[in-house]
């Protein structure tokens, strides 16, 4: 355990090896869980547990301590996996967490219920000398989703909120490097973006809260709380940036031709253009890109008279993460027919879009194709406008 300051330590692991989160996510410097050991003049309150792979090795560098309380923020595994043992080892500990996240850890994990103690927003514990107080943040991750402040230190226990995943050796504090910086906007796209309005909300209340200290369940503990509130604010904002994001997939060369005409278009009025090769990019790096774009251009050739895998699974992607953007469209190219404009644009329904008319075309563009081409540049530059 490392002493963060006053009695309370770090007490969590680095998982450097570990390739893919939610059997979903990659992970390019694997990730951390965090837990918190809070030692009170009178009672002592374990913060967050550990990944089940990871519990044998958490319950020996928690040694001897004697544990009281343990804090559940969320029900999720990677954070309340180790319950089952530690309420094994600590026979007298008790369960701190909201209804939600209590229903979830007794369904999960078959928590007893006589083992948990439920706690209402804004509820305060006293470990003597140090005081939990509970904020219920339903909807910024999961429903069951709460932080924990430590008043007399003013340390702020965010879970899933505000984190990374990136991993550490001995500086468990945050960096504020560029890549620091690029861990922690993958994490909010791939994993925070779907739930935006909600982030933007607790972003204020934490800003409201004005912890010294944000000390997240992933990732490194920021001691500038500045550094990371201040990309949220950034993140979650209504205004999108001056960007054209463009994912595709050219089975023959044909879509990316026109992807490569309308990029260089806007280019030359300003705006910024991202292309994005669906088949041999990263998807966590189209993810990121969605977080700012004002614009979604989605290119696909067609498969048996139907949008590309592909470009199908880079809409849902776009679907489900529900970005801010304001307009979207689609470029296409097909051999013998189908239904590519129909499917696709059902497939980014979540959106808040507004669709710019698209441009289809059988096999490769040609004089007329380009001319819809320039009113498609034509049209979103307006739009940025």
């Amino acid at each position: 355990m490392i002493e963060i300051k006053n009695n309370v330590y770090y007490c969590g692991l680095n998982d450097k090896d570990r390739k893919i989160f939610d059997e979903l996510i990659p992970l390019e410097h694997g990730t951390t869980y965090n837990s918190y050991l809070v030692k009170g003049s009178e009672k002592t309150a374990l913060i967050d547990t550990m990944y089940p792979p990871m519990s044998d090795e958490f319950l020996k560098n928690l040694g001897d301590v004697k544990i009281d309380y343990i804090i559940a923020n969320h029900g999720e595994q990677d954070h309340s996996g180790t319950l089952p043992k530690l309420i094994e080892k600590y026979p007298d500990a008790v369960i701190v967490t909201n209804r939600f996240c209590k229903n979830n850890i007794m369904e999960m994990l078959l928590i007893p219920p006589a083992r948990i103690k439920e706690i209402q927003n804004g509820e305060e514990l006293s470990l003597g000398d140090k005081t939990l107080k509970f904020y219920i943040a339903p909807g910024v991750h999961w429903p069951d989703t709460m932080f924990t402040y430590l008043v007399e230190d003013k340390m702020l226990f965010t879970c899933d909120f505000l984190g990374a995943h990136y991993t550490f050796d001995d500086n468990i504090y945050a960096d504020n490097s560029e890549a620091l910086k690029l861990s922690a906007k993958r994490y909010y796209a791939e994993i925070m973006m779907p739930f935006r309005k909600m982030c933007q909300k607790y972003t204020q209340l934490v800003k409201e809260i004005n912890p010294e200290m944000v000390l997240p369940s992933h990732g490194p503990i920021y001691k500038n709380p500045k550094f990371i509130l201040d990309l949220y604010e950034d993140w979650t904002s209504d205004e999108p940036k001056n960007l054209v994001v463009m994912p595709y997939v050219s089975m023959y060369g044909s879509v990316k031709e026109m992807i490569d005409y309308l990029a260089e278009k806007l280019n030359a009025a300003g705006i910024q253009t991202l292309k994005h090769d669906i088949v041999s990019d990263d998807l966590g790096d189209l993810a990121m890109a969605l977080v700012d774009a004002k614009t979604i251009v989605l290119g696909s050739s067609m498969v048996l008279a139907s949008p590309h895998p592909a470009a199908a699974n880079a809409a849902y992607l776009a679907n489900v993460l529900n970005p801010k953007a304001q307009y979207a469209t689609i470029i296409g190219s097909y051999g013998w027919g189908g239904d590519l404009i129909d499917k696709l644009a059902g497939m980014l329904s979540n959106l808040k879009v507004e669709i710019i008319e698209p441009v289809l075309v059988k096999g490769r563009a040609k004089a007329d194709t380009y001319q819809k081409l320039d009113e498609m540049a034509k049209t979103i530059i307006e739009k940025h406008n």
